[in-house]
């Protein structure tokens, strides 16, 4: 979330810390004993989807908007797992940083998309994020890149990780009263690493929730 003035940087960082564990490079080797945190957590109910959007069908439940402006730009450079669980988890993970930005755009935290698409930590890490950029008078535009994703299903078959880079060279703060556009230098931070824990929600088809949120921040193997 790079390319914005130090101010815009700051108040991310500031909310994200509040709620995100860094974590390092870690050994993952994919290992079947290794568990998932959070991996236990339920999901909680989402609250009534808002209207239609021209979001894939196959990727949200139906009627909730994660629509975004067309100066906001999200682009997931992965392929869908074969597993079908993990296709849907990483399907709705993708959602839930729709419903974030969304969030930024329509300047509430309590949009519809953001309680379907995330639970628990989830939800009050993405209502920090959100908040902060409406506290700081703050919208996004550009593109924000997702790619070198990977996924891992807990044993209970009710949670999978989804692990990937971003890259937000190309994605700027705007102020909202004057429009500006805040750039900066191209740096290592624009490169994060996420690990976002997704709940199969029980009670709907396809419908999975982040309920974890880990980042590692200027992660060099994103660049």
């Amino acid at each position: 979330m790079k390319r914005r003035s130090l101010p815009v940087a700051a108040a991310f960082t500031a909310a994200a810390t509040l709620l995100l564990t860094a974590c390092g490079s870690g050994d993952d080797n994919g290992k079947a004993a290794d568990k998932i945190a959070g991996a236990d957590q339920g999901a909680e109910a989402p609250t009534k989807p808002a209207e239609p959007s021209g979001a894939p069908a196959e990727d949200k439940p139906d009627g909730v908007d994660v629509s975004l402006p067309a100066d906001m730009n999200l682009v997931f450079d992965w392929e869908k797992p074969k597993d079908q669980n993990e296709a849907a988890a990483m399907s709705d993970a993708a959602n839930f940083f729709r419903a974030v930005y969304r969030g930024v755009d329509k300047r509430t935290s309590k949009d519809a998309a953001v309680s379907a698409y995330a639970t628990g930590e989830g939800l009050n890490y993405a209502e920090t994020q959100i908040n902060a950029w409406i506290e700081g008078g703050w919208t996004a535009t550009g593109t924000l890149r997702h790619y070198d994703a990977t996924t891992r299903s807990a044993a209970n078959g009710t949670s999978v990780e989804v692990a990937f880079c971003a890259d937000s060279g190309k994605f700027y703060g705007k102020e909202i009263k004057t429009e500006k556009v805040l750039e900066t230098e191209p740096s290592l931070e624009d490169f994060d690493y996420y690990k976002i824990i997704m709940v199969k929600y029980p009670t709907a088809t396809d419908l999975w929730q982040a309920s974890k949120v880990f980042v590692e921040t200027k992660a060099e193997k994103c660049q």
